[in-house]
């Protein structure tokens, strides 16, 4: 469970916010100009960062105010909150990879460590060749 610290309730269980997707994502200056892929990409299309994330989230069940986060999706960490409007914060420092404590656990990279065949769940002989049952 994350603690989030709403900037203006204080620190809160992360039950009582909402994810409201990619921070810093300007509306169109004239939708109306946009072709149907121009408002698709602004509706849909987003990144999908490993690492450190610019999020917004509502306090849903307080102050009921926006606020954005800078938080790396992989370790959870929450590196910084910033009011709506604010630019993001320069976050230089990477968060470091984990090693993995003995072969065959899961590292961050997506190796397991299983006998030389890198991305392959413990027990798996061969990689799965199509997408069936996925």
């Amino acid at each position: 469970m994350l603690l989030i610290s709403c900037p203006n309730c204080g620190p809160r269980d992360e039950t009582e916010f909402h994810y409201g997707g990619q921070a810093h994502i300007a509306y169109p200056e004239n939708p109306n100009d946009l072709s149907d892929r121009e408002w698709a990409e602004y509706l849909f299309y987003r990144e999908n960062t490993k690492g450190t994330f610019a999020e917004r989230w509502v306090h849903s069940t307080g102050c009921r105010q926006w606020f954005n986060m800078l938080r790396d999706t992989v370790s959870y960490e929450i590196h910084s909150i910033y009011a709506m409007g604010q630019s993001r914060p320069d976050i230089t420092a990477s968060s470091p990879k984990a090693e993995p404590e003995k072969p065959g656990e899961f590292t961050q990279s997506g190796d397991y460590g299983q006998a030389g065949e890198p991305g392959l769940a413990p027990g798996t002989a061969t990689a799965p060749t199509s997408s069936e049952g996925v």
